[in-house]
């Protein structure tokens, strides 16, 4: 039985609350009821209605005309990381790779065309946004995104590059032809590198990480900067240490290491 559900089952009172719950961000910490109303699109009155249950639930409070999130909502990702144990059972494989190769580790999941940090051990901070647990970033740009839509199902690779590579650099992947080519030779090498496709002078590499039944559920990252590093020695210096961490992490969520697509 499928547990996708129908137009019946859809419930869009939800939507439109997480829609206004969204809204706040860096660039509204504090917002009135008319800059909530025009980020999603909703009436003022719907907004209104919205903002008043989140409070009664406690994920809001009002003063003064202007609307802020509690602290509560961080127990929304707290029970995500409480119910995935890829979170907890990765946490120790950061620490030491972000301790071997001195640089930032990350674990990062597909959610549609774009890639979740999930797990993070910061060393500098190499991009111009802050990145931190919950931080989404564009899956074709990224050595993460590439890794997980390489091992994806024809359908999620269609959606990404139906939603449009967007470029932003001059180095970013955004032939359609050219990007999947990228993402056979991903899936051929077993890892990614992705050099300054984001953001100028920002170099990463990623590897699969894969469940009891050999499907990739997480990429494993290592992020630099051009000033720090290079291709050539990332390849050399990086790749084995990130396998190895990515092969550990997946031996202890019980696969076996039987594929032999890339590196397993």
């Amino acid at each position: 039985m499928s547990t996708e559900g129908s137009d019946r089952d859809y419930i869009q009172s939800i939507e439109r609350g997480f829609a206004v719950l969204l809204a706040f961000d860096a660039e509204r910490v504090n917002p009135n009821l008319a800059e909530l109303a025009a980020a999603t699109g909703l009436s003022r009155p719907a907004v209104r209605r919205i903002l008043l249950t989140l409070q009664r639930l406690g994920y809001v409070k009002g003063n003064g005309g202007r609307w802020s999130l509690t602290p509560r909502v961080l127990s929304i990702g707290q029970h995500y990381s409480a119910s995935h144990s890829i979170i907890e059972t990765a946490q120790p494989h950061l620490l030491a790779l972000a301790e071997q190769t001195q640089e930032s580790a990350s674990l990062a999941a597909l959610d549609g065309t774009e890639v979740v940090y999930i797990a993070r051990v910061p060393v500098r901070r190499i991009m111009s946004i802050n990145v931190s647990i919950g931080t989404r970033v564009p899956a074709h740009a990224t050595s993460m995104g590439r890794v997980l839509l390489a091992w994806a199902p024809d359908q999620v690779i269609d959606a990404a590059i139906g939603s449009g590579l967007r470029s932003f650099t001059d180095r970013t992947v955004t032939d359609p032809d050219e990007f999947r080519r990228v993402l056979r030779q991903v899936r051929a090498d077993g890892w990614s590198i992705v050099a300054e496709e984001l953001e100028e002078g920002l170099l990463s590499v990623s590897a699969p990480v894969r469940d009891q039944s050999g499907r990739v559920v997480a990429a494993l990252a290592s992020s630099t900067s051009s000033g720090r590093s290079d291709v050539g020695r990332l390849r050399t210096e990086v790749v084995p240490a990130l396998l190895r961490a990515a092969e550990r992490i997946s031996g202890q969520l019980g696969h076996s290491g039987g594929e032999r697509d890339g590196f397993y």
